[in-house]
């Protein structure tokens, strides 16, 4: 989807504008500010909670701010923003990019939009209409503004042991000594690392092709749910141990397990979605602005307990 917008800036002088981060202590940001700073671009970069003096030394070239904090401040001349914190939270902010001269906004979305749409459970349905609604909100805004836009959508997200999805698993595995499955679990998944989602927002953020549209971003890889908890175990270094349960079995089980804060968001359509194909294409990222993501290869780090 491509919207036409007032004010079509060039970005060849990215590489002495201050970059924006809205997000930035989230899973993506631990990779995408050191990817910014890496190449030399100087970053300001938000979060919503305070910042440990361990945060502002990680990483070189990053000046960091919280939101809400001293407003006095936030006049800063940012062209350039990668927002990696939810999608639906980016449009709050809509009067401190204005303020900061704006030109060209990446946002961070979710498959979810169309893999929750249909789901059995409401609160998934919830999260799909906020994600579709956000998107609308921010090409909306941006249209109106002259700013270029650009929204991604990435797969099931994995890494660093901190994602909800790959990290959890292994989290179940290291508790319990297996992992439940509904059926034959052969729906098709392409885990994508935080890294190629990072390494995608900043692309993206110089590409010309890529303003004002929206693209999915896959993993390198495609395999069966079942296959891919097995690379979880191997990666623990642990026999495969996986159980074959009927979803009345697995319904039950959430129920009690949502009783531990740790599970409290598993629900029985996550059961439901062993069997349904996630997948899609990212040519078009590929095409536009050279995204190439890794296969779905587990590092020590990717399932280490946090």
């Amino acid at each position: 989807m491509v919207n036409d917008v007032t004010d079509n800036s060039s970005l060849t002088d990215i590489a002495v504008e201050r970059v924006g981060v809205l997000g930035a202590s989230s899973l993506v940001g631990a990779s995408l500010l050191p990817l910014l700073s890496g190449a030399g671009l100087p970053v300001l970069a938000f979060s919503r909670s305070t910042v440990s003096a361990q945060a502002l030394t990680q990483v070189a070239n990053v000046e960091w701010r919280q939101l809400g904090v001293a407003p006095g401040q936030q006049q800063d001349k940012v062209p350039l923003w990668i927002c990696v914190a939810p999608i639906w939270v980016l449009p709050s902010h809509f009067a401190l990019l204005k303020a900061s001269g704006v030109r060209r906004v990446v946002a961070l979305s979710s498959t979810s939009r169309f893999t929750k749409n249909d789901s059995s459970d409401l609160q998934e349905q919830e999260i799909a209409s906020r994600l579709a609604a956000a998107e609308s909100q921010v090409q909306a805004w941006a249209g109106q503004h002259g700013v270029e836009w650009v929204i991604l959508r990435p797969t099931l997200i994995y890494g660093l042991g901190r994602d909800k999805n790959i990290a959890e698993i292994a989290r179940f595995i290291q508790r319990f000594g297996f992992f439940p499955l509904f059926g034959k679990a052969s729906g098709l998944r392409e885990p994508i690392h935080m890294r190629d989602v990072a390494g995608a927002c900043v692309s993206a953020l110089q590409a010309p092709q890529a303003a004002n549209c929206a693209y999915n971003i896959s993993g390198g890889e495609t395999l069966t749910y079942r296959v891919m908890v097995s690379r979880v175990f191997s990666a623990l270094g642990r026999p495969v141990r996986t159980l074959t349960v009927p979803l009345w079995f697995f319904s039950l089980a959430v129920t009690v397990l949502r009783c531990l804060p740790r599970y409290r968001k598993w629900t029985s359509a996550m059961a439901e979605r062993m069997n349904q194909d996630l997948v899609f294409d990212h040519s078009q990222a590929s095409r536009d602005f050279g995204f190439s993501p890794q296969v779905f290869v587990l590092a020590a780090e990717d399932v280490a307990a946090s």
